[in-house]
């Protein structure tokens, strides 16, 4: 016991000092934050323009409002109204599916403060796979070894043999998404497995099963629908949802050390970003009263 107690007593101690400290923080002028995509997929295209609050700050950032957004893939120009019911965010006043293998540019007229901005960002449009062939609901796989209290999704597809490419996946269940914010976006980076047939032979081989979203059993009902959606995104976009990623919290001692990137321009009047991308969906119906087999071709 008296071991025991030259351990705990400078623990205790310790305990008993610590207090809260508060970095002092220049405050800048605040920024624009704009957050802004296009698809493939016949929609009015959203933007969200706000701006940057303190670091410190627990209130809901200032949207921004009556700005001029407008875009463009160098022949067809798409003019965007905001909403007003809802300040800050802006549709395009119609309804278009963007092209893959086209750029796009979107630009962003308006007032921080006194000063006039003129913002703009580029976005390149990936090809996408033709479709997902079929989604199965199986049990996660580890070692080899299957775990049924993890139910997955795992998709078959031929993936592009373009190494650039990263497929980031949105999952919706019973039209409701699931995450839906972009820290919570997984992304599958092909790189070495560019062009192999995912979670086929030769993945299979290499044991390099990839599931693209997860269930624990009370999140799975009989008739359940799922949609998962494949986004095909940049190497650069997967970088910026990974930064957002490791930069949330509040401890200004942690996360990475440098500033989340952005391709909003000029740089230092905006952050955010502008992303272009194409979109495949496959629809899987849960079945509980069925097990659900993994196809192992042959395996």
């Amino acid at each position: 016991m008296k071991k025991l107690s030259t351990v705990i007593l400078p623990l205790l101690l310790l305990s008993a000092c610590t207090q809260e400290i508060v970095i002092d923080l220049e405050e800048g002028k605040p920024l624009i934050g704009v957050s802004a995509s296009v698809t493939d997929e016949v929609m009015r295209h959203e933007a969200v323009l706000s701006f940057t609050t303190d670091f410190y700050s627990t209130e809901s950032p200032r949207m921004l409002s009556d700005a001029i957004v407008r875009l463009t893939d160098g022949t067809n120009v798409y003019l965007y109204e905001e909403q007003e019911d809802n300040p800050g965010h802006y549709l395009t006043v119609d309804s278009f599916a963007g092209v893959q293998g086209r750029t796009y540019t979107l630009t962003v007229d308006a007032l921080n403060g006194d000063d006039s901005v003129h913002l703009y960002a580029q976005s390149f449009m990936n090809y996408n796979v033709p479709a997902i062939d079929s989604v199965c609901i199986a049990p996660f796989v580890m070692d080899g070894v299957p775990i049924p209290m993890i139910q997955c999704l795992y998709p078959y597809f031929q993936s592009l043999p373009d190494p650039t490419i990263v497929y980031m996946v949105k999952i919706a269940k019973n039209d409701t998404v699931i995450a839906d914010t972009l820290s919570s976006y997984s992304c599958i980076p092909m790189a070495g497995y560019a062009g192999y047939y995912v979670n086929g032979p030769e993945m299979l081989e290499k044991n390099m099963l990839i599931p693209i979203g997860m269930f624990m059993p009370d999140q799975l009902h009989d008739g359940d629908s799922i949609v998962s959606a494949l986004y095909s995104i940049s190497l650069d976009y997967m970088m910026y949802i990974t930064y957002v990623m490791t930069s949330i919290g509040s401890n200004p001692l942690m996360g990475p050390p440098t500033n989340v990137p952005s391709n909003i321009m000029p740089k230092g009047e905006a952050v955010g970003w502008f992303d272009a991308a194409s979109v495949v969906r496959a629809t899987t119906i849960y079945h509980a009263d069925t097990t659900n087999h993994m196809p192992l071709f042959g395996k």
